[in-house]
C-alpha cells in the first residue's frame, strides 16, 4: 500500500473520528448547556401565565353572566392510522397514538401528545397571546353512527365513537359562542391518512370589532417524552418555504417568517402544521424546557374582517421519506395535496444527500425482493464491491509500478535532496513518463469513506431501519448496536463505554479488518515498517472503540465489505504476482564481466 493511500486512510479515519467526537461531546451538550437558564425562564413564564389567567379576559367573558362550570367530555376516534382522543374543553386533542408503530422494547403504541396539562393541549388556541381557551365547546359529529335519538353512540368505558363503515372521511366540530363572536374548530379526518385537516373559524357579531389574532400550537411534547439530545434521540424545529428549509435545535426562539409548514421533529417522528394559506402565518415560536417540553406556537396575523376561516393540514406520524413524500403528488394522497414538501423534514447530511438517496433507493429495491433489511445491506455491499473492483485493481497495479519505480525515485531523491521544488518537478515527469497517477491510489479509499459517511447517516436516521431485524435475538434493530447480552452491575469505564452491553459485531468487524490488512500486505511484500504495522493493527483497534456502539446496520456493511475485500484481495494478489513475474522476466540480465567491472576498483597511478 502506498504512502498516499495510508495518508488517505488515516485522514479519513481522523475526519470520521472528529465528526463523531464533535457530535457526541460538543454538539449534544451544546443543546442542553443552557438547561438551568431555560428552566428558570420557563418558571418565570409559568408565573406570568398564572397571573394572566387570574385576569378576566374582556374578549371572551365581557358582560357574560357567571355560569356553572361545565364538565368537558372526551371522545375517542380510531382510524387505520391512529387512535385520537378529543376533549370538548377547547376542542383540542389530548392523545394521539400511532397504531402502526410501537415504542422501544414495548408493546405500547407511540404517543404523540405527551405532557398534557389543564392549560396546554395539542392544537389548543389562545387569543392575543393571553389565556388558552379552556371553555367547554358544543360538539357535533359528521359521518358517525347515531342512536335512535340521532345522538352519537359513545362507548361508556372507552369513550370510543364509531364512524360509518361506508364512508372514508368524517368530522368533529367544536363550537363556542361568546358575547362578541363565535369560535369554531372542525377536525376533518380520513381513514388511511397521517394527515388531517383542521378548520379554525372566527365570526364577529359586528363589522367593527377589536383587532385580535390567535395562536395555534403543536403537541406539548412528542414521543419519546423523556429524552436527551444525543445520537439516539433529538428534538428539532423544522420548517420549509418554497425551495428552502430550516432545521434547528429548539431554543425558545421566535421566527418572524411565513412558512409553508412548520413543526417539531424527533429522530423518528414529527408533528407538522401546514396552513392552507401561508400568508396568514405571522410568526413561529418554539419552546424547549429541560427535554420535557418541545412545542411550537404559530401565530396568525391580525383578524380585521368580520369573519375568517383558516384551514391547516396537520401531519402526525413517522419522519419517513417514503410516507412524507406522498404529499408531493395529489394522486398519492386522499387530500389531493401537491408539493407539500413534508419530506424536507427528513434529516440528511447536506452535501452527501444525493449519495444517501441513491443508497436508500438501492436498498429499498433490494428489500422488495428479499424482505430483510440486513440481507439487503449485504447485497448492496456486494454490488458496491463489484462496481469499485476496477478501481481497486488499478490501485493494486499502481503499487506494482511504484515498486518498479523505486530505484529511479531514490536516485532522484538523492540527486535533488537539497532542491525540494526541483524534486517535485522531476517526480511528476517520472510519473507522467510511465503513466502513473499517485492520487488514483487514494481514490478507492476516499470513495469508501464517503460511502461510509453517507451510510452512517442513513442507518442513524432512516426510519425504515427503526426496529428492523436482521437475525432475531442478536440484531433486532439495525438502527442500534447489536446485543449479545446485557448486565446490571456497574463496572468502571467498561459499563460506560459498552453501555453495559456485550456486542458481537464489533469483534467480528475487527477480526475481519485485521485479516484483510494481512492479506493486503501479502500482495505488497515491499510494504513494511511502522506505517504498515499501524495500518494493520492500530487502525482496526481504534475503529473497534470508535464503532462499538454505532448502528449495527453500519457495522454489518463494513464487516461484509471486509470479508468481500479479503476475497477480492486474493484475486488481486494473484494478478499482481503474475505481473511481477512478467516484469522480472523482461528485466535485462547483466553478465558476469559487467558485474565484475562495476564492482572493481579504479586503477591508480
Amino acid at each position: 500500500m502506498t504512502k498516499n493511500a495510508i495518508i488517505a486512510i488515516v485522514l479519513s479515519a481522523l475526519v470520521l473520528f472528529v465528526s463523531l467526537f464533535v457530535q457526541t461531546v460538543f454538539i449534544a451538550p451544546q443543546n442542553i448547556k443552557n438547561e438551568v437558564d431555560r428552566e428558570n425562564a420557563e418558571l418565570a413564564e409559568k408565573q406570568k401565565q398564572e397571573e394572566k389567567e387570574k385576569e378576566v379576559q374582556a374578549l371572551l367573558n365581557d358582560n357574560s353572566e357567571e355560569q356553572k362550570e361545565e364538565v368537558p367530555q372526551e371522545f375517542v376516534v380510531e382510524t387505520n392510522k391512529a387512535i385520537i382522543t378529543f376533549t370538548s374543553k377547547g376542542g383540542d386533542i389530548i392523545s394521539y397514538k400511532l397504531k402502526q408503530h410501537k415504542s422501544d422494547k414495548s408493546i405500547e403504541l407511540i404517543e404523540m401528545v405527551e405532557e398534557v396539562t389543564k392549560n396546554n393541549r395539542a392544537l389548543a388556541v389562545e387569543f392575543d397571546g393571553k389565556n388558552t381557551v379552556n371553555d367547554v365547546f358544543e360538539t357535533t359529529f359528521k359521518n358517525f353512527k347515531k342512536d335512535e335519538n340521532n345522538g352519537v353512540i359513545v362507548d361508556s368505558e372507552t369513550r370510543k365513537i364509531y364512524q360509518n363503515e361506508d364512508v372514508s372521511d368524517f368530522a368533529i366540530r367544536f363550537e363556542k359562542t361568546y358575547p362578541t363572536f363565535k369560535f369554531v374548530k372542525t377536525y376533518n379526518l380520513k381513514q388511511n391518512e397521517n394527515v388531517f385537516k383542521l378548520d379554525v373559524a372566527v365570526e364577529f357579531n359586528d363589522e367593527k370589532h377589536e383587532v385580535i389574532n390567535y395562536t395555534l400550537r403543536t403537541s406539548p411534547q412528542i414521543y419519546p417524552k423523556n429524552y436527551k439530545d444525543d445520537k439516539y434521540e433529538i428534538r428539532e424545529y423544522v420548517a420549509a418555504k418554497k425551495n428552502s428549509k430550516e432545521r434547528n435545535t429548539l431554543a425558545n426562539k421566535t421566527y418572524k417568517k411565513a412558512y409553508d409548514w412548520a413543526g417539531v421533529a424527533s429522530k423518528y417522528f414529527t408533528f407538522l402544521i401546514k396552513p392552507e394559506n401561508p400568508d396568514v402565518m405571522r410568526d413561529v415560536t418554539d419552546t424547549y424546557v429541560n427535554g420535557n417540553k418541545s412545542q411550537l406556537y404559530i401565530t396568525r396575523t391580525n383578524i380585521k374582517s368580520k369573519a375568517v376561516k383558516d384551514s391547516f393540514y396537520v401531519y402526525v406520524g413517522p419522519r419517513s421519506e417514503s410516507e412524507l413524500i406522498k404529499y408531493n403528488e395529489a394522486k398519492n394522497n386522499e387530500w389531493n395535496l401537491n408539493d407539500a414538501n413534508f419530506n424536507k423534514a427528513v434529516k440528511t447530511s447536506g452535501i452527501l444527500y444525493w449519495i444517501e438517496f441513491i443508497l436508500k433507493w438501492g436498498m429499498e429495491k433490494i428489500f422488495l425482493v428479499v424482505r430483510n433489511w440486513g440481507v439487503a445491506i449485504i447485497i448492496l455491499t456486494l454490488i458496491l464491491k463489484i462496481v469499485l473492483f476496477p478501481l481497486n485493481k488499478k490501485t493494486a497495479m499502481g503499487s506494482v509500478k511504484m515498486a518498479e519505480l523505486q530505484p529511479k525515485m531514490q536516485e532522484l531523491q538523492q540527486k535533488y535532496k537539497d532542491k525540494p521544488q526541483q524534486l517535485n518537478v522531476e517526480m511528476a515527469k517520472l510519473y507522467k513518463q510511465v503513466g502513473y497517477n499517485p492520487v488514483s491510489g487514494c481514490l478507492p479509499m476516499i470513495l469508501q469513506m464517503i460511502i461510509l459517511f453517507a451510510l452512517y447517516n442513513v442507518f442513524n436516521n432512516y426510519f425504515e431501519f427503526r426496529g428492523a431485524s436482521f437475525i432475531s435475538g442478536w440484531i433486532d434493530d439495525l438502527s442500534k448496536g447489536d446485543v449479545l447480552f446485557t448486565w446490571k452491575a456497574d463496572i468502571p469505564f467498561i459499563s460506560w463505554f459498552t453501555q453495559s452491553t456485550l456486542r458481537l459485531l464489533p469483534f467480528i468487524y475487527t477480526i475481519s479488518q485485521l485479516v484483510s490488512g494481512k492479506i493486503t500486505q501479502f500482495g505488497n511484500p515491499g510494504s513494511s515498517g511502522g506505517q504498515m504495522k499501524f495500518m494493520m493493527y492500530g487502525l482496526p483497534l481504534i475503529f473497534f472503540f470508535l464503532f462499538y456502539n454505532v448502528p449495527s446496520g453500519l457495522l454489518l456493511y463494513w464487516t461484509t465489505s471486509n470479508i468481500l475485500q479479503i476475497g477480492q484481495q486474493i484475486i488481486i494478489n494473484q494478478i499482481m504476482k503474475k505481473k511481477r513475474a512478467e516484469l522480472a522476466k523482461n528485466r535485462p540480465q547483466l553478465d558476469a564481466n559487467t558485474l565484475k567491472f562495476k564492482g572493481g576498483k579504479k586503477k591508480t597511478r
